[in-house]
């Protein structure tokens, strides 16, 4: 396997601990304090590789068609995860990824990942463009801040202005969610007259 699709494949298998390690205080109760330790350095890892895997397929000459799909799948896989755990929360307030947020962000991935597949049948690989390279940071930040709080949750540091962060943190995954069906459109415009012909 070349290195940058080695990278890209440890976002794959990075997202399901990160599931468990985030869920295992919710299920049992226990662990409540530690879970985070470990998922939070995980989590950053995987993000880390998302450069790791373009700084070497671009070092090595290893910049392919296959890897022009398959870094942004796994960035969905990781994305979606993380999305998916920040519904929920062992504080009382409940989460902080907004059900419909979650959602729509869905679709836009389902259909970006369609519109990719259709257009490599067609011999065309869709790359990322700015927009969604934006998108992606949005989604990083909502997700590391919103992981801020439930820390703060799990190791009893509540501030009395919780309830106005978690507001914020809801702000954020809307802006996210903006900025996912901005650059979708933009793929849509960019890559639609292509696709047609």
């Amino acid at each position: 396997m070349k290195t940058s699709n080695g990278f890209t494949l440890t976002r794959i298998l990075f997202a399901p601990i990160f599931f468990i390690l985030y869920f295992i205080p919710i299920w049992t109760g226990a662990f409540t304090k530690l879970s985070l330790l470990f998922a939070i350095p995980l989590l950053c890892f995987a993000e880390f590789t998302d450069f790791l895997d373009g700084h070497y397929a671009r070092k090595h000459n290893e910049v392919s068609d296959f890897g022009k799909i398959f870094d942004p799948f796994a960035d969905v896989i990781l994305h979606m995860t993380t999305f998916a755990s920040l519904m929920f929360s062992t504080g009382s307030l409940g989460g902080y990824t907004p059900v419909f947020v979650f959602i729509l962000i869905m679709y836009r991935e389902m259909g970006q990942t369609f519109l990719r597949m259709v257009a490599a049948k067609k011999g065309i690989a869709i790359a990322a463009r700015k927009g969604g390279k934006i998108k992606t940071v949005s989604y990083v930040v909502s997700g590391f801040y919103a992981l801020f709080l439930e820390t703060l949750v799990r190791l009893d540091c509540v501030p009395e202005c919780f309830g106005t962060l978690r507001i914020i943190a809801i702000c954020l995954f809307v802006l996210s969610l903006i900025l996912s069906y901005v650059s979708f459109t933009d793929y849509l415009i960019h890559f639609g007259k292509t696709l047609k012909e």
